[in-house]
């Protein structure tokens, strides 16, 4: 499994801010909080291919990790089933004035 210094970690986290690490099973990886650029990219594609969002957020926000978590199906759909609790959407109001 591979792992990440505290060193990277710190590095990464003043480069990207929030840094995430995903485990499925005996595979590691570490991601940035995607930007609105990425989520923007991710649905355009998942307009033709559903698949492809999380792949896309997956490959663009992927820092470091173990490969098989973007080439192995197994992997690839344990991951994907986190990568939403990476999205944080503020609570709104609206009011009508």
């Amino acid at each position: 499994m591979f792992q990440a210094t505290k060193e990277q970690v710190q590095e990464w986290k003043r480069k990207h801010g929030d840094v995430y690490r995903i485990v499925v099973e005996d595979k590691a990886c570490y991601l940035r909080k995607p930007d609105r650029k990425v989520l923007s990219y991710a649905a355009a594609a998942g307009k033709t291919d559903p698949m492809k969002v999380n792949e896309t957020i997956l490959k663009n926000c992927w820092l470091d990790g173990d490969m098989e978590i973007q080439n192995n199906d197994a992997y690839f759909l344990g991951a994907s089933s986190k990568l939403d609790q990476m999205v944080e959407v503020k609570e709104a109001e609206l009011e009508k004035l």
